[in-house]
């Protein structure tokens, strides 16, 4: 078989994404197809929160952008089952919707997710940090492909760059995913889905709402100088929460920023900012893990 092109692969994430409405208020999605996958059968958590939200928006009367998107994680799916997903329609008011959803498979809840669409737009008062002072996207691809073709790019890390592709992850600071002692920089990546997109805003926040369970709980492991990498840490994600701020693109690069403000009780909290390459800031996203220390750097497997 050949080859998917970016296109193709990009095409077939929207559609694992949209999940086929089979009346009113309930959704079905098909098992995870092998090139979605995560070769560990367990479903990927940002699939089904990004399948949530599309959900939750493909119930309201008119187009609205969401402004709050909370889920909890309540068990792992399993990339070889179907899920099916139901809507309970809280309110629809003059400028604010609300929607609760409930991800099923096997008739068993793995995700419960809200999410609040507010249709004003006040121009009168704004304000938002400053946008890290970064290099381009596009220096630090450049700058990537030079450490792969030198070699220098562990094979497990290069699996974790191109594990959703054709979403693109692009490390700031590429040595902080090799430390092995502890620093308390944020944790910075900027990512795309590297094929055109449409116009359909809804599909752009679904992508963003894939890929944003990448890093959070990395910023965790920093604090530690750990790494899921090496073995040293399993984790799984508890809850997760994203505030939509601004429009975007995902198919245009994004910056996801994040910082550990807390870990402990074997849990602990990624914060993060995303920005759109020209400075604005388009969302803040939050999730709790639980994290589990299985050995230390430099002790034998």
């Amino acid at each position: 078989m050949n080859a998917l092109t970016l296109e193709e692969q990009a095409r077939s994430l929207v559609d694992l994404l949209h999940l086929k409405q089979v009346s009113d208020n309930e959704f079905f999605g098909p098992p995870t197809p092998p090139q979605h996958s995560n070769t560990i059968n367990r479903m990927y958590g940002g699939q089904v929160l990004a399948q949530a939200l599309l959900t939750a928006e493909a119930t309201l009367p008119a187009p609205r952008p969401p402004a709050s998107f909370h889920c909890r994680f309540l068990r792992p799916g399993a990339e070889d089952q179907p899920i099916e997903a139901r809507v309970m329609r809280d309110m629809d008011g003059a400028s604010v919707s609300h929607r609760r959803v409930e991800v099923t498979q096997s008739g068993k809840p793995i995700l419960t997710a809200s999410v609040m669409f507010h249709a004003l737009r006040e121009p009168d008062m704004a304000h938002q940090p400053p946008m890290p002072d970064v290099p381009p996207a596009d220096d630090l691809l450049a700058e990537l492909n030079r450490r792969i073709a030198a070699g220098t790019v562990s094979e497990r890390m290069q699996r974790f760059l191109n594990a959703k592709w054709p979403i693109q992850l692009l490390p700031v600071d590429f040595d902080q995913w090799t430390i092995t002692e502890p620093e308390d920089r944020p944790v910075r990546i900027w990512f795309r889905i590297a094929a055109p997109l449409g116009d359909d805003l809804a599909i752009h926040r679904a992508i963003m709402a894939y890929v944003s369970d990448v890093t959070l709980l990395r910023a965790c492991e920093v604090r530690h100088g750990l790494s899921w990498f090496r073995g040293e840490l399993a984790q799984a994600s508890l809850d997760h929460s994203i505030w939509f701020h601004d429009d975007f693109r995902a198919d245009e690069w994004l910056l996801h920023t994040t910082y550990s403000p807390w870990t402990g009780r074997g849990r602990g909290i990624g914060q993060g900012h995303i920005f759109a390459a020209d400075g604005r800031l388009v969302a803040t996203t939050a999730q709790e893990g639980v994290i589990h220390v299985l050995k230390r750097p430099g002790q034998p497997d």
